[in-house]
């Protein structure tokens, strides 16, 4: 069969999987010899902190993934090539340096990703290289999912009509790289090197191991077959932070040590043979190409509101507005269900989805902060970070973004306490202090009597706080501050 290139290279960037992976298939039919890449970014590395499990987990799912391509060339000496330098830079240079004659790679569509790669494709030109860049992490992008009128949507559930009625019933295509995986070539000497340790990276190890956290697609591997078992029970257990509900994939979409294809393929599966959780579940997967569509389409929603007029509202600044965005940080807000969420969130690095809307609602619409602050804060912390899901994320709560919470809707962060986590078994997890309280009592300890408080061994304003912020006073600021917004609805 004629090739188009005799040399190809695969940058890999989200994807590390050799399976499914649609720019490695691409590189594979069209190339007489494939090369496979990873760049660890200085550009992104640099200003992460030397303790941080996403490189972590990176740097352990290449391990597996550089055994991977060996396996699947059959060769010993095939295998993964690791660059630690700007990609910009970085890639080109291997490009030149293996003789290649394009360079393929997932499509990105985060704004910076979209810069770094048109730096590259120039690069490349320069020596006459071609960058080809495939669909790979979502399965409708930027423009395949429309209106009537042509347009991007704004709206979830038409979206979501329109999603399921352009998939249909099919399975998505699966992108099988074994036919050609006699293309892979072995790795020049120079670069037939060990993935690179941690601290030749310049970072630390971190407790990944300790959580239980199995990077690459073993452990993605793993969590489906878990989920499998689970899935027809999502709708009932996906709202309840110390019930096993949810799927626990999220970090490895991130990274792509699962194929998003494979999980809308098996919720389809289930969804058709009438399982409610299933149909729940995909509705899910499909809010991930929603917001990634909502990026693609409008970038300006990675710095600013995507409705305009949600950049007039005033949020607190100055020294007590820094004081509260710490003590909401550290889990110190003197609600336990919103300080529990924030002790898991800085100790695994993983937040459950419903407490991902308590705690960001309560930094804006009780703290009245700027939803940017908790953005950012969630960005250096979650393992799972992703730029499209967590601006979207907090745009909804904040009511700035697409098919956003009313602006008028707070969230009750004791209310919440009581329906999700009625025996407090989650806030005793990341709240000790409080295990000795009743559930009567933990969701709201200031409201208990002192000799409860006492015999549990609590003390106010002591080893808990007590609350930085009053809920009914809150609520009426919060309606003041969005009435510049009110005006013009």
């Amino acid at each position: 069969m004629h090739k188009e290139f005799d040399t190809g290279l695969v940058w890999l960037r989200r994807d590390l999987r050799p399976h499914d992976n649609a720019a490695l298939c691409a590189a594979l039919q069209c190339c007489k010899q494939v090369h496979c890449a990873f760049v660890f970014d200085r550009a992104i590395l640099d200003s992460l902190p030397r303790a941080d499990r996403r490189v972590e987990f990176i740097r352990e799912s290449l391990v597996a993934l550089d055994v991977q391509l060996r396996q699947l060339a059959g060769k010993p000496q095939a295998g993964l090539i690791v660059c630690h330098g700007f990609a910009t830079t970085a890639l080109p240079a291997l490009a030149v340096e293996l003789g290649a004659d394009a360079v393929f790679a997932a499509h990105d569509y985060e704004p910076q990703a979209i810069e770094r790669d048109a730096m590259v494709r120039d690069a490349l030109q320069a020596y006459g290289i071609r960058l080809i860049t495939v669909k790979d992490h979502v399965i409708f992008e930027r423009h395949e999912v429309l209106t009537q009128m042509g347009k991007p949507y704004g709206v979830f559930t038409p979206y979501l009509r329109a999603w399921l009625s352009r998939l249909g019933d099919q399975a998505p295509l699966h992108y099988d790289c074994e036919p050609h995986a006699s293309a892979l070539a072995d790795r020049p000497a120079a670069h037939a090197k060990a993935v690179p340790e941690l601290k030749s990276l310049g970072f630390v190890p971190t407790n990944l191991c300790a959580l239980g956290i199995v990077p690459g697609t073993v452990g993605a591997n793993a969590l489906v077959d878990n989920f499998w078992e689970r899935m027809d029970h999502y709708d009932e257990r996906r709202n309840y932070p110390s019930v096993k509900g949810p799927s626990y994939l999220s970090v490895h979409l991130r990274f792509g040590t699962v194929s998003i294809r494979q999980l809308v393929g098996l919720a389809l599966q289930r969804k058709l043979s009438g399982s409610v959780g299933a149909s729940i579940w995909l509705a899910e997967l499909v809010w991930r190409d929603f917001y990634f569509q909502v990026l693609a389409n409008f970038p300006h929603v990675s710095n600013a509101a995507f409705k305009p007029e949600y950049d007039r509202i005033v949020w607190e600044e100055g020294d007590l507005a820094q004081s509260l965005l710490t003590a909401w940080c550290q889990g110190l807000t003197g609600y336990p269900l919103v300080d529990a969420a924030m002790a898991q969130l800085n100790q695994t690095g993983y937040m459950h989805n419903r407490l991902r809307m308590v705690v960001g609602s309560f930094l804006v619409k009780h703290l009245g902060l700027d939803w940017r602050w908790g953005e950012r804060y969630f960005a250096e912390q979650l393992n799972d970070f992703d730029l499209a899901a967590n601006n979207g994320g907090w745009q909804w709560v904040s009511s700035s973004g697409c098919d956003a919470q009313p602006y008028f809707r707070i969230f009750n962060p004791i209310t919440q306490s009581e329906k999700f986590d009625a025996e407090g078994k989650f806030i005793r997890r990341y709240v000790p202090q409080l295990a000795g309280l009743s559930a009567k009592h933990i969701h709201a300890p200031w409201l208990a009597r002192p000799a409860d408080l006492a015999s549990a061994g609590v003390q106010l304003g002591e080893n808990y706080p007590l609350p930085i912020v009053d809920h009914a006073q809150a609520r009426a600021r919060t309606l003041a501050r969005y009435a510049v917004v009110r005006k013009t609805l």
